[in-house]
């Protein structure tokens, strides 16, 4: 898979494993509940991010839990001046979740160079903000409407349904002009799915390389995990790292992650058991050192 360039950042996706450090910037964060709403404690939260290793920071200014969506200017005025501050300080990249499209493109304009579409893109305008606005796109299955009821898929394979889902919405941001390799597929873990559909698609993953697009993953801390294990939310830490190794091992090419810092050094032993970082015998490091004198 080449490297590919999102705004001003290059991404080899061939090479290594990429982590996108959760800044919800909202007062309803089912992870934080609210403890980095506002412009201070989003800032002091995305210093923790970078100490910690993140490759990029993805802001979110609307929470997915079900409920009535947020207004547009709303998420703007959550958004943009963050993006912008973030842009400013760091080298890193700046992506942002939102299913709107005039919130990615003011996003855009800020700074942000990737956009976390949870709805697939229904939004008739998003193609065209990311096409000019020369940004990622992920694309993630959505069965329904964002913010509304999850009902789970009446289908008797999750994964065809996933992938025929998701090579249409391909097909159709393509044909609005769009690059191929300007997008991420996403196979929408926890969402209006039963914890035995999430499996499947784990480990099924490696199918969605047929699409010809990096795998994005969001795993971190899900229901389908607390289900599983019967622990509550803020003991799954352990089950997200399992996810987290898994997916990796599994073709994910970018994990979106809220613990930072662990998930950081899972993905780094990952790419070392995968292959993207060796580590050469004493006796090779030896015949080096010799042959340079």
């Amino acid at each position: 898979m080449p490297a590919v360039r999102f705004g001003a950042h290059a991404f080899d996706f061939s090479a290594r494993i990429y982590i996108a450090g959760i800044l919800n910037n909202t007062p309803d964060s089912f992870y934080d509940r609210g403890r980095f709403f506002g412009m201070d404690a989003a800032l002091a939260r995305a210093d923790e991010i970078v100490r910690e290793g993140a490759d990029l920071i993805e802001v979110g200014g609307e929470s997915a839990q079900q409920g009535d969506p947020l207004d547009s200017r709303e998420e703007i005025r959550r958004v943009v001046p963050l993006v912008r501050e973030l842009s400013r300080r760091y080298p890193l990249p700046v992506a942002v979740d939102t299913y709107k499209a005039d919130v990615a493109r003011a996003a855009i304009d800020a700074g942000a160079v990737l956009i976390n579409d949870i709805s697939g893109a229904s939004d008739p305008q998003m193609a065209e903000v990311v096409r000019t606005g020369e940004a990622g796109l992920v694309v993630m299955h959505l069965h329904g409407r964002p913010k509304q009821h999850y009902e789970d898929v009446p289908a008797p394979s999750m994964m065809d349904w996933v992938a025929a889902f998701l090579v249409e919405r391909i097909d159709a941001l393509a044909a609005a002009g769009v690059p191929r390799e300007r997008l991420l597929v996403d196979p929408g873990l926890n969402f209006g799915k039963h914890p035995a559909r999430d499996l499947e698609l784990m480990r099924r993953l490696p199918e969605l390389r047929c699409l010809g697009c990096p795998i994005f993953v969001a795993t971190s801390r899900k229901d389908y995990i607390r289900d599983l294990l019967h622990l509550h939310p803020e003991d799954l830490l352990e089950g997200t790292a399992a996810a987290v190794a898994f997916a990796a091992a599994q073709g994910a090419n970018m994990l979106r992650v809220h613990d930072v810092q662990a998930m950081v050094r899972v993905a780094r032993m990952m790419e070392f058991f995968l292959g993207h970082r060796t580590v050469p015998l004493p006796e090779e490091a030896g015949q080096r050192g010799q042959a340079g004198h």
